[in-house]
């Protein structure tokens, strides 16, 4: 019954779709996946909006998130996708590109300046073959998010290395403490685990040709990164039921001291702060994936949210829109409501968000910035994957079978 009050709703927006090209006192359909627990941030962005721009009104609709990765690809080879639309930067966006979905941004970026309002990084993010297709609002970074007060309580202190790690690990675990929580009913928030692991022992040059396909799932140094990963399940630092939850779940045993920490993007904060009145530096904390091996440079992993224009939208009134949502005052209500880092250069967070000022200031200095798995893999690949990560959670002694089982799909 659900999906179909769903399929409803999505055919009501594509009608709206549709009316907005044949009359332009219409509202502009803008479709999002900023919903539920990871709303914090589109409503402010979107008040901001309006606010600065009020010769132009967009309905902003949000959907379930994970439902939304399969209805924007319908709606889109239907015929019939919203006027503006949110999308995650990398090769979901490239994959509705060569499908021949998307109007590029290139008159609106030179119009604009937007490459020199937003970082190199994360202008050649947005573009595909050199043409940009994203507008970004967002930029993401995921790292270990703690409870104070447990880290306090256990004489603990945040890990800079794989032994401290899990030592700490083992501490909380002695003293009756849940050391980490994964909610991973939905599987990409696995994907994190073994993108860093794999980042952090094989680097960087490694992970980019295992994604490109020009490496094996197979390989020794994919292995060693699902065995480092075993060995901490084996070593019961998980909460046993992490298939059956999902990440905001996790991101709530963490604010109520039921278990640790939690490897999480940004848009936590969101969540911490606005529905649990979190103070951040205070309740909560965060730090970086620890170092495994000391030759490897530093990467940050995170994905980039933005808005897309669709062909068979209203394009002329979306490009003059979407051109809106890289004024300062919108970049940093965003920023500021989600948790996350605003693409916006000039956008420094404020004294009175350290989490976000510390983040900003780290991210400074990193050498390289890799978007999570199932950004950086082909879809196809990505689905396979995330299903994998989902099975070894279950069976973790299984990964050789299934990393070898991957690779013959990858062949084919």
């Amino acid at each position: 019954m659900i999906k179909l009050v769903f399929f409803f709703l999505l055919l009501m927006i594509s009608s709206c779709g549709k009316s907005s090209n044949a009359q332009t006192n219409q509202p502009l359909i803008f479709l999002h996946y900023w919903s539920d627990d990871l709303g914090a941030g589109i409503d402010t962005m979107m008040q901001a909006f309006s606010s600065m721009n009020k010769g132009y009104t967009i309905k902003a609709s949000g959907f379930d998130h994970e439902s939304y990765k399969v209805s924007i690809k319908v709606m889109l080879a239907g015929g019939n996708p919203p006027d503006l639309f949110s999308y995650w930067a990398g090769a979901r966006t490239n994959a509705l590109v060569k499908s021949d979905y998307l109007e590029p941004l290139t008159d609106v970026w030179k119009k604009h300046s937007i490459d020199d309002a937003i970082s190199p990084m994360v202008a050649n993010a947005c573009k595909y073959k050199g043409v940009p297709y994203v507008l970004p609002v967002a930029q993401h970074y995921v790292a270990f998010f703690y409870n104070k007060h447990v880290f306090q309580k256990n004489g603990i202190h945040p890990p800079k290395t794989w032994n401290e790690f899990t030592a700490v690990c083992q501490t909380l675990k002695s003293n009756g403490v849940t050391p980490i929580d994964l909610g991973a009913r939905d599987l990409w928030p696995a994907q994190f685990w073994f993108d860093y692991l794999l980042l952090r022992t094989a680097g960087p040059g490694f992970r980019d040709s295992l994604m490109s396909g020009t490496a094996s799932y197979s390989d020794p140094k994919v292995m060693k990164s699902f065995e480092l990963w075993k060995e901490l399940i084996e070593s019961n630092y998980f909460r046993k039921d992490a298939v059956n939850r999902d990440w905001a779940e996790a991101g709530r045993s963490v604010a109520s001291g039921d278990a640790a920490m939690t490897l999480m993007g940004t848009w936590i904060i969101g969540m911490f702060d606005n529905q649990f009145k979190l103070k951040q530096g205070i309740d909560y904390d965060y730090f970086s994936f620890p170092t495994i091996d000391e030759s490897i440079p530093v990467v940050a992993l995170g994905p980039i949210d933005g808005i897309l224009l669709p062909k068979a939208g209203n394009t002329k009134k979306a490009k003059d829109v979407i051109a809106s949502f890289t004024q300062i005052e919108v970049q940093r209500a965003m920023s500021v409501g989600s948790g996350a880092l605003s693409p916006a250069v000039s956008v420094v967070p404020s004294d009175n968000l350290p989490i976000q000022k510390k983040i900003h200031s780290e991210l400074k200095g990193v050498d390289y910035w890799a978007f999570n798995f199932d950004l950086a893999a082909e879809p196809v690949i990505a689905e396979k994957g995330l299903t994998l990560f989902g099975e070894f959670l279950k069976t973790p002694t299984s990964y050789p079978l299934l990393l070898e089982n991957l690779q013959s799909e990858v062949a084919k």
